[in-house]
């Protein structure tokens, strides 16, 4: 079932994420081989902090399997770039993982020159027994490892409304504010695969949807290729009847699809430099460029 479907007419308290850890509470313990007792216990300190490369097929896989099973929206990210784990020491178990990206829209909030420095905290989750501040020490502790060993300095995550989440997790990590007018304002469905579940007008646009329309108007394979950027068609050398004809074939196929509206995104950003001095320069950047945002007060009400 697609996972709008199942919590569309959730009421609880809490966010779908924490309901799934409430539903999941008794067999992850059973699981874990575990005692109440010693679960009781655990502090950030007892479990190990580790960067997993693309590389290593097998951690990857169980990222993968974990994020279905913990995550509330249950899948992996589009185009993840940096996975980070936090086992338990006693017997390497996998208790949390965050799991970085390329943004979907780069935001700009250091300017335009340094648009490359973003990073998005795309998934994450924490095993239903873990302590209550795994998860924002994991956050904590992915963004110091991004710092230290790459080009990124500001990281930007996002709260789903729709799944009463306000970002409390971000709030915990001090992370600025950004507001609620983030994400696409309407959703498809496509009535062929149901089972992909809902997705932003984005989809229409990718580089796999374009060779389909392609596809369609008989143009082959490595014509196309050849009219390609690399994400996108080149416009510029497209023939006038193509590109006419492939906007329609985008055009009739969103048509086709189930359309909803929802509500815009919380979203939030960290900002870190490798010194106190370089976060302070980014973080000057980030007022000067973004007036409007500074100083926004956190949301409280679940659901908004």
């Amino acid at each position: 079932m697609d996972v709008y479907q199942r919590f569309k007419d959730y009421q609880g308290d809490m966010c779908w994420q924490a309901h799934i850890a409430e539903l999941n509470r008794d067999s992850d313990l059973e699981m874990s081989g575990l005692s109440l007792d010693e679960v009781s216990s655990l502090r950030t300190s007892d479990f190990d902090f580790e960067y997993a490369p693309s590389e290593n097929k097998e951690v990857c896989q169980e990222i993968k399997l974990f994020i279905q099973h913990h995550e509330w929206l249950g899948k992996l990210p589009n185009r993840p770039t940096h996975r980070f784990t936090a086992r338990l020491k006693k017997n390497g178990q996998l208790a949390g993982t965050i799991i970085m990206a390329v943004p979907n829209a780069f935001s700009n909030l250091l300017g335009r020159e340094n648009k490359n420095k973003e990073k998005l905290i795309s998934r994450g989750a924490c095993i239903s027994w873990a302590p209550k501040n795994l998860g924002s020490w994991l956050i904590s502790s992915s963004i110091k490892w991004m710092v230290k060993n790459t080009e990124f300095r500001y990281f930007t995550a996002y709260s789903d409304p729709e799944a009463r989440e306000l970002g409390t997790i971000y709030q915990a990590c001090n992370f600025i504010y950004l507001g609620q007018t983030s994400g696409t304002a309407k959703q498809y469905l496509d009535p062929d695969y149901p089972e992909k579940g809902w997705f932003s007008d984005r989809e229409f646009r990718k580089k796999s949807k374009y060779y389909r329309y392609a596809a369609e108007l008989g143009i082959d394979k490595e014509t196309w290729r050849g009219w390609m950027k690399k994400y996108s068609p080149n416009w510029d050398i497209i023939p006038p009847d193509v590109k006419l004809n492939i906007k329609e074939r985008e055009h009739q196929y969103r048509q086709s699809c189930q359309c909803r509206v929802v509500p815009a995104k919380h979203k939030y950003v960290y900002i870190l430099g490798k010194s106190k001095k370089e976060t302070k320069f980014y973080r000057n950047l980030f007022e000067q460029n973004n007036p409007k945002k500074v100083g926004l007060q956190y949301p409280s009400l679940r659901g908004q």
